[in-house]
């Protein structure tokens, strides 16, 4: 699990405090730096983030304000010199703020704290999508609602990937292949290669080597996932 995460500050050192700490936490990827809020909106248009680090006192945009102008809000760590904005910072549902000057024991305090919350949406979207059976993607500027019962089986294409669903139907959108297999119900979707997820209902003729799905598409098994795949078959497999 690699947390993605965006740091934004105006003072160069302090961007670069942040983001050398992001760097050497394991479970953290750094996909961005940014010395004002407008250069992060850029990149929030075009990355996937699940965590922002943001100082608040920046000029033009501050990080308060450019939270609260996020629709769609990532976790959010404040880094403040000021006390008194932590009040604020929690009322715009930060998980965490940081008072400079910090070291690395007060980052890995809020770099756990953020990982806590990760890990939990993640769980509610996974139990989310067994009660209703729904994932919403947003694709080509609209965002559809799919059933997990229509997929056949998800391609990826390094930062996109591409959903083929029953029909013939594909919808292409921005997020990694390992996010979407950890939202996935396992009793449902499997891994089987680098590129690729199947959902096993649509499965029609599978080996070790490859998988034939419900439309006809013959998919090859990665060297890291055969095991996996040979368990499957094997404790459900019907001798005669």
């Amino acid at each position: 699990m690699k947390i993605k995460c965006l740091a934004i500050d105006d003072e160069p050192l302090a961007l670069l405090q942040l983001r050398t700490m992001i760097e050497k936490t394991p479970y953290l990827e750094l996909v961005g730096a940014c010395e004002d809020a407008f250069e992060a909106i850029r990149i929030l248009n075009e990355e996937e983030v699940d965590a922002i680090f943001v100082d608040i006192n920046m000029p033009d945009l501050n990080g308060l304000d450019f939270v609260r102008s996020l629709t769609d809000k990532p976790i959010i760590v404040f880094t403040t010199a000021y006390r008194e904005y932590a009040v604020e910072g929690f009322e715009v549902n930060a998980v965490d703020y940081i008072l400079k000057p910090f070291g690395v024991p007060e980052f890995q305090k809020s770099a756990a704290k953020v990982k806590r919350q990760y890990e939990l949406e993640q769980m509610a979207l996974r139990e989310q999508m067994l009660n209703d059976d729904n994932l919403f993607i947003k694709a080509d500027y609209r965002t559809v609602r799919v059933s997990l019962s229509q997929i056949v089986y998800v391609e990826s294409m390094s930062e996109y990937l591409r959903l083929h669903l029953d029909g013939g139907e594909k919808l292409v959108f921005l997020m990694s292949i390992k996010r979407l297999s950890e939202m996935l119900p396992r009793n449902q979707f499997m891994r089987i290669h680098r590129s690729h997820i199947i959902n096993i209902n649509k499965v029609q003729e599978m080996s070790r080597m490859g998988i034939r799905m419900s439309d006809g598409t013959v998919l090859s098994v990665g060297d890291l996932y055969k095991e996996d795949v040979q368990r499957y078959i094997n404790q459900r497999i019907i001798n005669n």
